[in-house]
């Protein structure tokens, strides 16, 4: 193959992750290394974008098309992936196949991709043949890239990890639907709102009024009201009581760790969305397997990997930096609140920001792709 690009087959590039992903890959140079064709669900023949190597739009639904592909890597989600991934490799293609979706996730024969904890395990998955990348839920990124240096440590007995969800993990109608309901409340309450002499009661009652559903407040998405409120359900519910969201936090971060048996790592929590743009958040207890040397454990979480920004536990560090609008479009992951807990020597407090669209959904993607050129070509 020396060379010679390999054909890369990019589908569901205007959505959300696909619209980020596309710009990272721009920003690193990424597509000087591959013959790019773009494909569309709706808008074939159209004008591609300009790092393509073809001019038009293909057909996301073409798999005459998808099979000239060496690589396809989509972000049009999981009903796409439900559809054609199983007609592809029918008709017997052995392309890669990398996804942000859901869908294959927890598949025997797909490897969930997030290098700078498990690197070694997506090479080795290369040279054995596997052809399913998939990049792992965001919540559950952003926790171990949070966490990396003590579970590398082997020092990690449990994790509890009460999440802080943004309204962008739900897409971008979300998104608008949060500004509504933040621009309806201040309609709705701005006369009082304005009067420095308003009584605070009514207003809070006006509010009340409409975050209990007894007007035409916005929440025809949400089901339920997310400005001035949260919602402590994301996904479906499992058979155990958690919900989907929750059951993935141990599934999936043990097989990025390739832990199986008595070695997983128990992960539960509760998943909150909130009523913060884009970032999500997660409160963590930890439960080490022996008494915690803070200096030394401080040093692990700070010195993990390029991208830990790590936050003194002190008022202004963290009213400054350990909040959602700071590290919205970073690639840093902020960690801090790092502390001994009153439940025992074992144990830690760690708070955790960062961007779920960016670690947490299209930069392990992107990175997959120059990895497996660098194992491959």
């Amino acid at each position: 193959m020396s060379g010679e690009k390999l054909k890369l087959g990019f589908v569901g590039w205007r959505g959300m992750v696909g619209s980020v992903l596309l710009d990272r890959m721009h920003q690193e140079n990424d597509f000087e290394y591959f013959d790019t064709v773009f494909f569309s669900t709706s808008q074939k023949g159209e004008k591609a974008p300009d790092v393509a190597s073809v001019d038009i739009l293909w057909d996301a639904f073409d798999c005459d098309g998808l099979k000239k592909m060496d690589i396809i890597l989509t972000c049009q989600g999981g009903d796409y992936t439900s559809k054609i991934h199983g007609e592809l490799r029918k008709a017997d293609w052995r392309g890669i196949w990398v996804d942000a979706a859901s869908t294959l996730r927890m598949k025997d024969n797909a490897c969930l991709v997030l290098d700078p904890l498990n690197k070694g395990l997506i090479k080795d998955e290369i040279h054995k043949g596997t052809l399913d990348f998939i990049g792992a839920n965001c919540t559950v990124s952003l926790m171990l890239l949070a966490l990396a240096g003590p579970i590398k440590a082997n020092m990690v007995e449990w994790i509890s990890t009460h999440t802080y969800q943004a309204a962008s993990g739900a897409g971008a109608q979300n998104m608008k639907e949060l500004l509504k309901q933040m621009g309806h409340l201040y309609k709705i309450g701005e006369n009082l709102i304005e009067d420095p002499h308003s009584n605070i009661l009514e207003l809070d009652k006006l509010i009340s009024h409409e975050l209990q559903g007894k007007s035409n407040y916005p929440q025809d998405l949400f089901g339920a009201p997310l400005a001035g409120s949260l919602i402590p359900w994301i996904d479906s519910p499992m058979e155990n009581g958690q919900t989907r969201e929750e059951w993935k936090a141990m599934v999936e971060g043990n097989k990025i760790l390739g832990l199986g048996g008595g070695q997983q790592i128990a992960v539960d929590g509760t998943c909150v969305r909130i009523g913060a743009m884009r970032s999500h958040s997660q409160a963590i207890t930890l439960k080490c397997k022996s008494d915690v040397n803070f200096s030394e454990f401080s040093d692990l979480i700070s010195e993990a990997h390029d991208w830990l920004d790590f936050v003194p536990n002190n008022k202004e560090d963290t009213l400054k930096r350990l909040s959602p609008a700071n590290y919205s479009g970073s690639l840093n992951i902020g960690v801090g609140r790092v502390r001994p807990m009153n439940l025992g020597k074992e144990f830690v407090n760690v708070f955790t920001v960062g961007d779920q669209l960016l670690w947490g959904a299209a930069e392990p993607l992107r990175r997959f792709l120059r990895l497996y050129l660098e194992v491959t070509v």
